[in-house]
C-alpha cells in the first residue's frame, strides 16, 4: 500500500481523534457533506419529477405527437385529416410507437340550471386507448366507442362536474355552433370523471365519441380531425418526430405534446435552472467546509508534519496523505447524506405526504424521479470536485519548516 493512503487511514482512523479539536472538525464536515448530498439529491429528484411527470401528463391525455390539418392552425375545432401522403399503417410500424387513434374536436356549451362552462369535446373512435387514459379516471369508466351509431356517455373532468353539479349518471345538455345556422343541441350522460390536475386541460376538455363531431362537422364516417401517436417512453417522441413527419403528407403537420402548450414548456425549463443554481450553491458550501477542515488539520498536527518532514517524506507524499485524510472524513457524510436522502425520497414517493397546488404546479403532489445515474453521479461529483479543491489550500504543507513544525506547540 502506498505511504500517503496508508498513513491517511492510520490517522483517520486513530483513538487520538476521540479527544481533541478533530472530533469537532470531523462532525463539521461530516455534516456539511451529509446536508450538501441530502438537499442536492432532493433537489434533483423532485425537479426531474416533476419535468417528467408534466410531460407524461400532456402526453397521456393528448398523444406524445399529434397529427392535425394545416387547415386547422390553432382552432380547437379540427378540420378533416388530408389523407394524401398520410401513411398510418407505417406509422404504427415504428418500432417506439406503441399506439395510434383517431379523434375529431369541437368546441361547444356545456349547460344547465345551475352554470354553463365552455368545453373542447373531443371526439374518440374505437381505437380509443382506455388503458392509458385510466390513470386519470377518478370515478365512473371511459364511453365503449364502436363507431357505428352514437354514444352518448362523456368523461368530463373534475373542475367541469363542480361547475355544473355533475355526478357519474347524472345527464347534460351540450349546445354546439356551426356558421351560419341554428345551434345545435344533444345531450349526454356522464360516464366518468377525469382529473390530470393541468389547468389547461381540466378547464375544458370533454371526451365522447367522435360520430357526434363527425355529424355536426358533416365528416364522412371514416374521417378524422386528427391523430394522437403514443410511444412506448415519452422520450422517444423527439428521436422519432423527423420520421413521424414524413409519414404525414405535406398538408398535414406533426406536433409534440409539449409544444400544444408553450406556456407549460416555459415553466418547466425553468426547473433546469433552478436544479443547477442549487447544486452549485451546495457544492460550494461542502467545498468551504471541506478545504476549512482540511487547514485546521494541516494546523493542528504540525508537529506530525514535521516528523514526517525530518523522516524524509516529500511535500507530495504529505500533501497526498491529508488529501486522502479529508476525503476519507467525507465518506461517512457521503453514506448517511444518501441515506437519510433516499429515505426522504422514497417516503414522498410512496405515502406522496407533501401536497401541491395543481393550479400552480400541474400536479397535485410533489412527484421524485429516483434515477440511479443521478444519485451515484451527485456523490462521485461532489467527492471528486472536493478531491480537486482541496489539491491548492495543502500547499500549505510546503511552507512549513520541520525544525519550527516539531518545536509547535
Amino acid at each position: 500500500m502506498k505511504f500517503p493512503l496508508y498513513f491517511s487511514r492510520k490517522i483517520a482512523f486513530s483513538k487520538d481523534n476521540k479527544n481533541n479539536l478533530s472530533r469537532v472538525i470531523i462532525f463539521i464536515g461530516r455534516l456539511s457533506v451529509a446536508l450538501g448530498i441530502i438537499v442536492s439529491l432532493i433537489t434533483v429528484s423532485t425537479g426531474f419529477g416533476s419535468k417528467k411527470a408534466i410531460k407524461e401528463r400532456l402526453a397521456d391525455f393528448s398523444g406524445h405527437i399529434t397529427v392535425r390539418s394545416t387547415r386547422s392552425n390553432s382552432s380547437y375545432n379540427t378540420s378533416v385529416l388530408d389523407n394524401q401522403g398520410l401513411d398510418i399503417k407505417k406509422i404504427k410500424e415504428i418500432p417506439d410507437v406503441a399506439s395510434v387513434q383517431k379523434y375529431a374536436m369541437l368546441t361547444g356549451i356545456m349547460r344547465n340550471e345551475h352554470n354553463f362552462a365552455g368545453i373542447i369535446f373531443k371526439g374518440i373512435g374505437k381505437d380509443f386507448d382506455s388503458v392509458r387514459f385510466k390513470k386519470f379516471l377518478i370515478a365512473g369508466t371511459t364511453p365503449q366507442v364502436t363507431e357505428k351509431g352514437y354514444n352518448n356517455g362523456v368523461v368530463i373532468s373534475e373542475k367541469t362536474a363542480k361547475d355544473l353539479h355533475l355526478k357519474v349518471k347524472d345527464s347534460i345538455v351540450t349546445v354546439f355552433s356551426k356558421a351560419d345556422q341554428q345551434p345545435i343541441y344533444r345531450k349526454f350522460e356522464v360516464l366518468g370523471i377525469y382529473r390530470t390536475d393541468i389547468k389547461m386541460i381540466d378547464d375544458q376538455f370533454v371526451i365522447g365519441d367522435i360520430n357526434h363531431v363527425r355529424k355536426i362537422q358533416d365528416m364522412k364516417p371514416d374521417e378524422a380531425g386528427g391523430i394522437d401517436i403514443f410511444f412506448k417512453n415519452v422520450n422517444d417522441a423527439d428521436a422519432d418526430f423527423p420520421e413521424i413527419e414524413k409519414l404525414i403528407g405535406y398538408k398535414n403537420y406533426a406536433e409534440k405534446a409539449t409544444e400544444k402548450f408553450p406556456q407549460i414548456t416555459d415553466w418547466i425549463s425553468i426547473f433546469d435552472t433552478n436544479i443547477a443554481l442549487i447544486i452549485i450553491i451546495m457544492l460550494i458550501v461542502v467545498v468551504i467546509n471541506i478545504i476549512m477542515v482540511l487547514l485546521i488539520l494541516i494546523i493542528e498536527r504540525t508537529n506530525s508534519i514535521g516528523l514526517l518532514k525530518t523522516l524524509g517524506a516529500s511535500n507530495s507524499q504529505i500533501r497526498a496523505t491529508f488529501i486522502n485524510y479529508t476525503l476519507i472524513i467525507m465518506v461517512p457524510g457521503l453514506l448517511y447524506g444518501n441515506i437519510i436522502g433516499l429515505g426522504l425520497i422514497l417516503i414522498q414517493k410512496i405515502f406522496g405526504i407533501i401536497k401541491l397546488n395543481p393550479e400552480n404546479y400541474y400536479v397535485s403532489t410533489v412527484p421524485v424521479d429516483l434515477n440511479p445515474f443521478m444519485i451515484i453521479s451527485i456523490s462521485v461529483g461532489i467527492l471528486i470536485i472536493s478531491g480537486l479543491a482541496l489539491i491548492i489550500p495543502s500547499y500549505l504543507i510546503s511552507k512549513i519548516s520541520p525544525v519550527k513544525a516539531i518545536k509547535y506547540n
